[in-house]
């Protein structure tokens, strides 16, 4: 009986609930939405793709950023998948964007490069807010 490499690497991707191969912006846009407003309440309901329902996933995501906040050193960034999509214009067509927490901060950071990172993708079940997920200790793989 033979064992094929990519058996063993799915077996063990199964066991440990990595995703790190996994599509992220895929993953983010399988996140369903619903807001409720009524006279006395705002709520915000989502829904969550099963690979995020049990909570954090080991992913790599690949995109443009900007830092979120400005300093001298920058821990945490906002992340789009596309350099023409603006996370930041007040457009509703801005498509996805991502919060970003760096492991370590960065002192400098070019802007019109893409970049690969790695980090845990995590849901945000807070009803009282839009934002979905966010990629916490991230680590700057390509840049």
């Amino acid at each position: 009986m033979t064992t094929r490499p990519i058996a063993i690497a799915a077996a063990f991707a199964a066991a440990y609930g990595s995703t790190a191969h996994a599509d992220a912006w895929q993953i983010l846009d399988q996140i369903e939405i619903e807001e409720i407003v009524t006279e006395t309440s705002y709520e915000v309901r989502k829904t969550f793709p099963e690979a995020l329902q049990q909570g954090a996933l080991d992913v790599e995501i690949t995109g443009y950023a900007v830092p979120a906040l400005p300093g001298e050193a920058i821990r945490e960034l906002i992340l789009v998948s596309d350099m023409g999509l603006c996370p930041l214009c007040g457009s509703a067509e801005h498509g996805a964007s991502l919060q970003i927490t760096l492991a370590d901060p960065i002192e400098t950071f070019d802007e019109s490069r893409r970049m690969t990172l790695r980090g845990a993708l995590t849901p945000v079940t807070d009803p009282e807010t839009w934002q979905s997920a966010i990629l916490e200790n991230a680590t700057i793989l390509v840049e």
